[in-house]
């Protein structure tokens, strides 16, 4: 059993001032029960041996010397500061879980009258919140009462004998505490994996335990979507003919992005996911008929070929209804949405294109221009990535992030002119490729901790080349033959293993390999599965805290 060490992923320098150790018989660890089923094979009982070692035997405390059993002892610490972004190494004994102990840590915040208490481990393997003290009665005239938020997140992994801090953000709202000058490519942001497949459905085609709006108050800000899309004979709308009548929103709000309908120059990729064959209509075959052109067709949602939901179609308009109203709620945060054509639907790629312009990508909701917005640019709206082709008529102007020639399965790869750099390998067919999976998306962690970004004005922006590119790291992987490889089972392995890497090995220089170095520490967008299961936000709340990481760098700028 080791010593603590502590790391400190927040803006705030904290010191270690007083550890209390307590203990309490109830919680002591039994024993792994191996005498119990070696007794009631041979029918005799181990009265005679020694007890295993509990709480009620005499124990040293921090000092030393012995104590009661269920006592405490405390001890006063000068010499634990731990400023930002960096770990402390204490003399510090772990709590012994097989005597019941628990440490009951004591911080102060230097140059305020703040402290703040946290016993380790807490009531659940799953974070801690760490909150500020009160002042006692006696002294709450003359001391300032803590603001109510005034408070920290831990993660305690004691088998590593390792406690992370990061900052407690709001994470329905957690954007709203960053400079909004800084692209969206410097920001360490939570996505989700198929994000609308949170149905009962086939346990290879779920992907998600709860809703989509469940997810973005709890932090998600990409959603990874795929639709089926109809051919243009099951009523698909012309952008020329019934565009929305926001799209004629004047070019002056921030991210409008004109969509030309004229355009006759045309794109020299072919469409790369075709629609499935299927039978020609009859020409006799009538068309439906809608008096509102605005209501029909619909994306259904769908994974792979499949729906999301055994229940009944789930349509797109609704999943952004979700979304409309979180912006709308939550007017400092934007979403980025990658949209891909999936399904039976007879639709092409250029059909999605024109039917999302003509229908969806109003200025007002989306930021439709095909580069990286900054976070003020963005904010209150969904910034489209697109994963399909686009329409000869819309080719001139462009729309969304171009992500429509995607790097299968790969490790390491970029999308057109390399504005993505994306991790994506999903092959992962036996339960023994998960470690190479996790491989590769530290990896990839790795690179996109390498980024810099330097503000314009600042030394050495001229110098800083172009615009950093969406670093997209897909945590996700399934065989539809194989139950140990779908996507929970794998989420349940991969999910603990990126909390441990973000808690100890993230943004450590002397923790990188090879020449690997770190820049700003920035995730990167980190596509995840399963998330909240039971309320379990742990690794988003990982990723959002990483970002405390760009406020210490707005600090030092604003200083400069």
């Amino acid at each position: 059993m080791g010593n603590l060490t502590i790391r400190n992923l927040t803006i705030t320098p904290l010191e270690l001032k007083e550890v209390e150790r307590h203990e309490d018989p109830t919680k002591a660890r039994k024993p792994n029960g191996l005498a119990k089923i070696t007794a009631r094979i041979t029918g005799k009982s181990n009265k005679s041996s020694p007890p295993a070692p509990t709480a009620a035997a005499a124990t040293d405390n921090l000092n030393g010397a012995a104590r009661e059993p269920g006592a405490a002892s405390k001890q006063d610490i000068s010499d634990v500061h731990v400023q930002p972004f960096s770990e402390h190494e204490t003399s510090i004994p772990l709590p012994d879980a097989f005597k019941g102990e628990s440490l009951r840590l004591t911080f102060s915040e230097p140059g305020t009258p703040y402290t703040y208490s946290v016993s380790i481990p807490g009531p659940s393997p799953r974070s801690i919140v760490m909150k500020a003290n009160p002042p006692p009665p006696q002294d709450q005239q003359d001391q300032q009462v803590p603001p109510s938020d005034r408070e920290f997140t831990l993660i305690y992994m004691p088998h590593h004998s390792f406690l992370a801090i990061f900052s407690s953000a709001h994470l329905n709202r957690w954007m709203a505490e960053l400079d909004p000058s800084y692209p969206l490519s410097a920001l360490s942001i939570p996505g989700t994996h198929n994000s609308p497949t949170c149905y009962v459905s086939l346990p290879s085609v779920r992907c998600q335990a709860v809703s989509v709006r469940e997810q973005l108050d709890n932090g998600v800000r990409f959603l990874d979507v795929r639709v089926s899309c109809p051919s243009p004979s099951s009523r698909s709308p012309s952008p020329t003919k019934t565009a929305s009548p926001r799209l004629d929103t004047p070019d002056s709000i921030p991210g409008a992005y004109p969509i030309s309908p004229t355009s006759t120059q045309t794109e020299t990729r072919t469409d790369t996911n075709p629609p499935a064959p299927q039978p020609e209509l009859s020409p006799q075959a009538p068309e439906p008929a809608y008096k509102d052109k605005t209501k029909a067709p619909n994306l259904s949602l769908v994974h792979s070929a499949f729906p999301v939901a055994l229940s009944g179609t789930k349509y797109f308009h609704d999943l952004l209804s979700e979304c409309y109203a979180f912006l709308d709620a939550n007017p400092s945060e934007t979403l980025l949405m990658s949209i891909k054509r999936e399904g039976t639907g007879r639709g092409t790629d250029q059909n999605l294109s024109t039917y999302l312009a003509a229908r969806y990508l109003t200025p007002d909701r989306w930021y439709t221009k095909p580069e990286i917005p900054t976070l003020e640019q963005a904010r209150g709206r969904i910034v489209l990535i697109r994963r399909f082709l686009l329409d000869p008529s819309l080719q001139a102007s462009g729309i969304g992030i171009d992500g429509s020639v995607w790097p299968d399965n790969c490790a390491d790869g970029t999308c057109g002119s390399e504005t993505i750099r994306v991790q994506d390998y999903y092959e992962v067919w036996q339960t023994q490729h998960i470690e190479k999976k996790i491989g590769f998306a530290r990896e990839q962690l790795m690179r996109a901790a390498q980024q810099v970004f330097v503000p314009p004005g600042m030394p050495g922006s001229e110098a800083a080349g172009g615009p950093l590119p969406l670093f997209i790291n897909f945590l996700t992987g399934s065989n539809f033959f194989n139950a140990s490889c779908w996507p929970e089972k794998i989420a349940a392995k991969i999910n603990p293993s990126m909390i441990e890497y973000l808690c100890m090995g993230h943004g450590a220089p002397q923790k990188q390999p090879g020449e690997l170095t770190v820049g700003d520490a920035g995730t990167g967008i980190v596509v995840t599965d399963w998330v909240g299961n039971s309320g379990d936000w742990d690794l988003i709340r990982c990723i959002v805290g990483w970002n405390a990481r760009l406020q210490l760098k707005a600090i030092k700028v604003h200083r400069w």
